[in-house]
């Protein structure tokens, strides 16, 4: 039986500091030379250019391993309601919210609408089975 190998393998740098600034990237939205300055203040030497080829090669795999990784939403639920204020005036926010405080859903209306609101309220049962 043959060893896999790695998705890092033949790379100069340890898939710990790859993973991290592809994570980095991805997660905080931040500039290529920015991870490049936070990789500096660790002791290694990494150009932008490297790091954006790295981006662009594991960014799939990062997503999966995101996507599989993130929490699968709670059997219980509720519905909050609130008035807020945008721009001067005032909306209804509904938001329907899991045991863990994850958001599951969000409507924004200007005003009480029962049938949207029903509707909404379907919207987030039917995405929970």
């Amino acid at each position: 039986m043959k060893n896999a190998k790695s998705l890092y393998h033949g790379h100069r740098f340890p898939a710990v500091v790859i993973s991290c600034a592809v994570r980095w990237y991805f997660r905080f939205k931040l500039s290529l030379r920015d991870i490049e300055e936070l990789l500096f203040e660790r002791g290694m030497i990494v150009s932008y250019e490297t790091i954006r080829r790295w981006c662009d090669k594991f960014d799939a795999s990062f997503a999966h391993r995101v996507k599989a990784a993130r929490r699968k939403p709670g059997t219980t639920w509720h519905l909050e309601e609130v008035f807020v204020t945008l721009r001067g005036e005032r909306y209804l926010l509904w938001r329907a919210v899991d045991q863990h405080g994850a958001e599951l859903a969000i409507l924004l209306q200007k005003r009480r609408d029962k049938a949207a609101a029903k509707r909404f309220l379907q919207a987030c049962a039917g995405g929970l089975s």
